[in-house]
């Protein structure tokens, strides 16, 4: 599978999904390579700061590093160039847009959708940092996301201090631990979230293009 995860704007996610994507697969026992695209190289920092069970290159060492990987994700670079997009998409499986529950970021998303959909690239949306104490925001943003034909996935992906937690620690969100070092209680919330990511992306890849986004008559976003 080749898998890129892309977005307008950093803060969606993007490096976190790409991180535990890899690490749901390699415990499957699947060989995963995460390619950093990324001009902050946020990835291959991430995998410095611990130790992921897979490896994280620069994308200028991709052709070597991916060569025997079974899966290869690309943490892409935040922009919204329509040719430097071509040039990460092209080739891709699926590329996946992670994106907050929030007006802004909805429209950034749709903003790219639309580039993916003059490149003819499957993509579909994925809701990432999930206040669940606001179920409404997650509501309206999957209704206007679908309102311009995007694919938005069933799974979502809560907003844990765990992720931040994983993050500093340089492990996958099931592996962190609070200021004491004990397991951080939520973690699982997170860790299982990203299983049912992993799952659905095989089932959507598995289907021919039935994931690039229809032409429709796009209703107007409010803030």
């Amino acid at each position: 599978m080749f898998i890129t995860v892309s977005g307008q704007k950093g803060g969606v996610a993007k490096t976190c999904t790409s991180i535990h994507l890899a690490s749901v697969w390699s415990e499957q026992g699947r060989q995963v390579c995460v390619v950093d695209a990324d001009r902050n190289r946020s990835a291959i920092a991430y995998g410095i700061r611990g130790a992921l069970p897979f490896t994280v290159v620069p994308v200028e060492a991709a052709a070597k590093a991916t060569r025997h990987a079974d899966v290869v994700i690309t943490d892409g670079q935040a922009s919204s160039d329509e040719e430097e997009l071509r040039h990460l998409a092209v080739g891709s499986d699926l590329v996946l847009l992670p994106t907050a529950p929030k007006a802004r970021s909805v429209e950034l998303t749709v903003e790219l959708a639309q580039l993916l959909q003059r490149v003819g690239v499957p993509h579909a949306v994925l809701m990432a940092k999930v206040d669940l104490r606001q179920p409404r925001a997650v509501i309206e943003a999957r209704q206007a996301l679908r309102s311009f034909g995007l694919h938005v996935l069933s799974a979502e992906v809560p907003l844990l201090s765990a992720f931040d937690k994983a993050e500093t620690q340089g492990l996958p969100v099931s592996l962190a631990c609070d200021d004491r070092g004990r397991s951080d209680p939520r973690r699982m919330a997170g860790w299982s979230a990203y299983q049912s990511v992993a799952q659905e992306i095989e089932c959507l890849i598995s289907k021919p293009l039935s994931v690039v986004s229809r032409t429709t008559n796009p209703l107007p976003l409010s803030a």
